[in-house]
């Protein structure tokens, strides 16, 4: 069973978002909580934010954090985080989380559905076997600031 979820679901979307990405193989430090309560209400207390999880025996399994974009080409669900629970990877619930959110998105008139992953990790095999398509002449870039001395 899927539900929406908000800013007051905060505290089981943060322990479950750290339970996946301080693991293998993204081992991402979220030691510092202010900078993690800081990113998890920026993904799911603005005005477009759409965050969804994924109940099994009334415990939170899986989590899609995102927003709503309107764009030229119709409106996308741009999904910035996606995680099902380390213990419960690899036994269909991410692929049966991604047909329900399609589901909803479809019922809501969302037509696309738009994120970013690593071709190194686990997740870039996954997507492609949802049916995914890689985007060829899309590039993401990143440019590091420094203070000026």
């Amino acid at each position: 069973m899927i539900k929406r979820l908000s800013i007051e679901d905060k505290e089981a979307i943060k322990q479950l978002f750290c339970s996946v990405f301080t693991r293998e193989p993204w081992n991402d430090d979220w030691s510092d909580e202010q900078q993690l309560d800081s990113y998890i209400i920026d993904l799911i207390g603005c005005h477009n934010s759409l965050t969804y999880g994924m109940y099994e025996d009334g415990q939170l399994v899986g989590l899609s954090m995102g927003l709503i974009k309107h764009w030229y080409m119709g409106t996308e669900y741009y999904i910035n985080e996606l995680c099902i629970l380390t213990e419960k990877q690899g036994m269909g619930l991410g692929a049966r989380f991604i047909d329900e959110i399609s589901a909803e998105l479809i019922a809501d008139g969302i037509n696309h559905i738009f994120l970013l992953t690593d071709r190194s990790v686990p997740a870039y095999n996954f997507y492609k076997k949802l049916g995914f398509r890689e985007l060829t002449d899309t590039v993401a870039f990143v440019r590091n600031l420094e203070p000026a001395e």
